[in-house]
């Protein structure tokens, strides 16, 4: 009799302990808890931390909402029909007040019925009003408007849009070569055109240079005159005067130069 005491207060002792530990219930750290009664969601969210529910009635899901990263490549077609491959990296959060929402209407998987199909769609609307050029030079407004169409379509399910990255834009290889080419192209132009400047610059400066000089040589000749012309003359005798040292030369052959003695004879 004593050991049937023994053996129902075990088995009190061990249900007891198993109803407190059915009550009890965690959420990690970054998660929200959804809490669910007979299958049917309830408006109560639970936070990080410790909680109690009603054994084998309750129970919890618990759903992440810290910053999730999705990556993917998309292929699209440009304004000007050319195949545009994208890779695109998405930082995106679940909203924490409605955790109970996204899981009762979407479920846990959200990335592959909303973020994914959600990155393609605005990716290939945005990038249908841009030029494969433009989306190279553009990036930054066209990573603008997928960023601003993608927030409002992750609003709608209960999602925030933290930041989007597009690495890059990938194109065929005949419009790279045909990029290749163009670019080439408008280097030769442009090398082209700065030598036809610097021609006509040169030009420019000789022709400058000729007419300075001609007005050089037409000023002088405007200096010429007959007084010039006999002070000149004067000048050179005066110089000869000074060489020469009192004699006639004693062999000529041929004329003597004539020395104006300035009438000096006459007063001998």
């Amino acid at each position: 009799m004593k050991y049937t005491r023994y053996v129902v207060t075990g088995i009190i002792v061990v249900v007891v302990l198993g109803l407190i530990a059915a009550s009890i219930t965690t959420v990690a750290a970054g998660n929200r808890g959804v809490l669910l009664q007979m299958g049917e969601v309830k408006p109560t969210i639970l936070t990080e931390g410790l909680h109690f529910k009603v054994p084998f009635l309750q129970s919890v899901q618990e759903v992440e909402v810290r910053v999730q990263k999705e990556e993917s490549s998309q292929s699209a077609a440009s304004k000007d029909l050319q195949m545009v491959t994208t890779k695109v990296a998405v930082n995106f959060s679940v909203d924490p007040e409605a955790v109970n929402k996204l899981y009762q209407e979407i479920g846990l998987d959200y990335r592959s019925r909303i973020v994914d199909p959600a990155i393609a769609e605005s990716l290939k609307a945005i990038t249908a009003q841009y030029t494969a050029e433009e989306l190279i030079s553009k990036r930054p407004e066209v990573s603008a408007q997928v960023k601003d169409m993608l927030a409002k379509k992750l609003t709608k399910y209960y999602m925030k849009l933290e930041d989007i990255n597009i690495k890059e834009f990938a194109f065929s290889e005949e419009f790279n070569k045909a990029i290749e080419q163009k670019q080439t192209a408008e280097q030769n132009a442009l090398k082209a055109q700065r030598d036809l400047e610097r021609i006509k610059i040169e030009a420019q400066q000789q022709i400058t240079q000729a007419g300075a000089e001609a007005e050089a040589l037409k000023l002088k000749k405007q200096e010429v005159t007959p007084e010039l012309i006999e002070l000149k003359q004067i000048e050179v005798q005066e110089k000869a005067l000074e060489k020469w040292d009192g004699h006639l030369p004693s062999v000529t052959g041929g004329a003597t130069p004539f020395i104006d003695l300035g009438g000096a004879g006459a007063k001998k």
